[in-house]
């Protein structure tokens, strides 16, 4: 079988797209083991690793009678120096949605990396607002050479998705408007290509407030960004840092919105035979989250997500239910884990951080029960 042709952007950027049953994979043949399977793909029924994915939240088939989101509006033209005519090598892309303080920094970084490259144009940088309300105009002329996009449609999943569609290098870096990137961020993302089909990086956590920490704060410093679990035993990268060839991901097909686009995305690759690396020297930092609110929301969200991936039959919320009642199980374990931590302070932070390990686990348990029994993700009110 000839290796899959790369997809038109204008395909990707309306939502309608359809997986091949075979790819490449960065620019080159597939291996041995997928051409091999994709040649017996039509005989395995609507099941195979061919298949075009479902919303897990919904069951529907993504293709090309359902597009992802809807129309965007014109992506901006780049601004000032920095373009080149040829297609660069590297893109980045950074999704955004009122976060000016992080998203200035994490520009910053890569701007001074990126002229600091042998050939700078090879590489560009592209951030896709969510719609923002807050002014954007000091950042946009503080970064000329950065392209400026604009996704109407809201969630990360759309953002990354009309970034890929509207850049043009073979490589695709993503990392959040929060991550900010260590000093060879850059030079190490365009290093990934050769390492495997598809390269997460190091997640590290960083205080914004002064110490002693809080309890949300001392929680997060433990058990944040595990990627090096996520990636080797569970087999996703998180979306805020990691590196793919656009062929592969195009082959994968893009962010479905409404789940854990970055587990889902994972795990379809993982069905197509792409391998998951984990780089250390890919590294990023993000914020912990300083108090109990921003700590709720954060996992709120992310249990409702979760369980659009889990699916709703009748069986998997009976499984939702039981995962509902490990939650609970582990907080002796991981409190033990977290008095003991060397990456705390004294006796007050370890003390609150078990505080709020118990009260966020209690949280999920019981958003996760009420899931199960109503069947619906929403865990507000």
């Amino acid at each position: 079988m000839r290796p899959a042709r790369r997809l038109p952007a204008l395909v990707l950027r309306l939502g309608l797209w359809q997986a091949p049953a075979a790819t490449g994979g960065l620019g080159g043949r597939a291996p041995a083991r997928r051409r091999l399977a994709a040649r017996g793909a039509g005989h395995r029924g609507a099941g195979h690793r061919g298949a075009p994915p479902r919303n897990p939240a919904t069951g529907e088939v993504v293709n090309a009678m359902m597009p992802l989101h809807p129309p965007h509006e014109p992506a901006a033209e780049p601004q000032g120096a920095g373009r080149v005519a040829t297609a660069p090598a590297l893109a980045v892309i950074i999704p955004h949605y009122n976060d000016v303080g992080h998203l200035r920094e994490v520009l910053a970084r890569l701007e001074a990396q990126r002229q600091r490259l042998p050939q700078p144009g090879e590489v560009e940088i592209l951030v896709v607002d969510n719609g923002s309300t807050v002014d954007l105009s000091g950042l946009r002329a503080a970064f000329p050479a950065v392209r400026w996009l604009t996704q109407t449609q809201k969630g990360a999943a759309n953002a990354r998705n009309l970034g890929v569609a509207e850049s043009k290098a073979a490589m695709l870096a993503f990392i959040d408007s929060d991550c900010i990137p260590a000093d060879d961020w850059l030079a190490t993302a365009r290093s990934c290509g050769s390492r495997s089909d598809i390269v997460g990086g190091r997640v590290d956590t960083h205080d914004e407030t002064p110490p002693p920490r809080s309890g949300a704060e001392a929680f997060e410093r433990v058990f944040a960004f595990n990627q090096k679990a996520y990636i080797t035993r569970k087999g996703f990268t998180g979306a805020g840092n990691f590196v793919v060839s656009r062929a592969i991901f195009e082959a994968v097909g893009p962010f479905v919105h409404g789940v854990s686009e970055d587990k889902d995305w994972s795990l379809r690759a993982g069905r197509l035979g792409y391998r998951i690396a984990y780089a250390p020297d890919l590294v990023v930092s993000h914020p912990t989250r300083a108090d109990w609110p921003a700590l709720r929301r954060k996992w709120a969200r992310l249990t409702e997500e979760s369980f659009g991936l889990a699916g709703t039959s009748a069986r998997a919320r009976v499984g939702w239910m039981m995962r509902a009642g490990l939650v609970i199980a582990s907080i002796p374990v991981h409190g033990v884990k977290l008095l003991l931590s060397p990456r705390l302070g004294g006796p007050g932070e370890r003390l609150r951080g078990v505080a709020t390990l118990g009260a966020i686990r209690i949280c999920r348990a019981g958003w996760m029960l009420r899931q199960a029994i109503t069947g619906r993700a929403s865990v507000s009110g």
